[in-house]
């Protein structure tokens, strides 16, 4: 993200965060935005605000209400599709300025958000794009990059061939792309085998803990497990100890605190593609502001996703490597 971007103002305080950059903010931002940003009303219908990923989403959010002007209105649809659905209705008919939303899937949510585009509410969409409607501005990883990174990161760590597992989420058309990614890169290692795989299922009763439990029962020889999003990640690590797979290579997607801790601590989660989530969050709250002052906005934006190992966790486990600028500070070099 470069100082181009987002202005200035936006330049300067990027290298700033938490309280600094909120209380920099104020001074920075010219006036008369301040000013006519103040009376903006947003709505925000989160998809899910747990995990690392939905709290770096809402705090990305909130913050940037915070800094740029206006008043938001969140709610969380916990995952659920339908649920999320009509709280796009309910918050539509509060008539905010902007809706921002983050899919909980996008697929399923696309006619809601068609019915509130169709309303005349402008809507920004973050960490997924949501097929078939003319949304403002989406920010969003690139999916399909993350599922190639990180496959390629597996069959150069064991040499080229082995036998790997997958964990996958085909529900989710965004973590769909992931696998896609994955398997492209497959096409290049003729000796890389999948032996076995397992698809989540959003209502499903197995966990992914013991998917990979049995997993490793059924196939105690296999080198790598990859995985769609890093909850799989974290909790396949868990069964890998268990069953005293030290030597196991898992890698995952997503970022944020509980997975750098276990790529930190030499388990057997080794990678996590850490995305930008509070990056993603705060460009729809910009993009939202200069829409309404009448000023382009780019339809796409692909943030940063970071490659994250052991070696760049070295100095500590940043929570906050995804505030714009930050990732540089660290010391951090984009990898998709």
């Amino acid at each position: 993200m470069t100082e181009e971007t987002f202005g200035p103002a936006f330049g300067r305080r990027a290298f700033l965060s938490g309280a600094a950059a909120l209380a920099a903010s104020a001074a920075l931002w010219p006036k008369a935005m301040q000013a006519q940003a103040a009376d903006r009303t947003f709505a925000a219908s989160l998809g899910w605000t747990t995990y690392d990923s939905g709290r770096h989403l809402q705090d990305g959010f909130t913050a940037a209400v915070a800094e740029l002007g206006g008043s938001l209105t969140t709610t969380d649809a916990g995952f659920d599709a339908r649920v999320q659905s009509d709280q796009i209705d309910s918050l539509v008919a509060s008539r905010p300025d902007a809706l921002f939303i983050t899919p909980a899937d996008a697929v399923a949510i696309a006619p809601a958000v068609q019915r509130a585009i169709a309303a005349g509410i402008p809507v920004f969409c973050a960490d997924s794009a949501v097929p078939g409607s003319t949304v403002t501005t989406t920010a969003m990883s690139n999916n399909y990059g993350m599922g190639v990174h990180s496959c390629e990161f597996i069959c150069k760590a064991i040499g080229g061939k082995g036998k790997i597992a997958r964990v996958m989420l085909p529900q989710n058309e965004s973590w769909d792309q992931r696998t896609l990614g994955m398997e492209w890169v497959l096409r290049g290692y003729p000796e890389v085998e999948i032996v076995t795989e397992w698809a989540f299922a959003l209502a499903g009763n197995v966990t992914p803990r013991q998917a990979v439990d049995n997993i490793l029962t059924s196939n105690p020889d296999i080198d790598a497990i990859w995985c769609a999003w890093d909850g799989a990640a974290v909790e396949g690590t868990l069964a890998a100890r268990a069953a005293g797979r030290d030597d196991l290579i898992i890698t995952g997607i997503d970022g944020g605190s509980q997975a750098f801790n276990y790529i930190a601590s030499d388990t057997p989660l080794k990678l996590s593609m850490a995305q930008s989530f509070y990056e993603m969050a705060y460009s729809c709250v910009f993009y939202a502001h200069e829409s309404l002052a009448g000023r382009n906005t780019p339809r796409l934006i692909v943030t940063p996703t970071y490659a994250v190992v052991k070696d760049m966790l070295q100095a500590g486990i940043p929570d906050d490597f995804d505030v714009p600028g930050r990732g540089a500070e660290l010391g951090w070099v984009r990898a998709v």
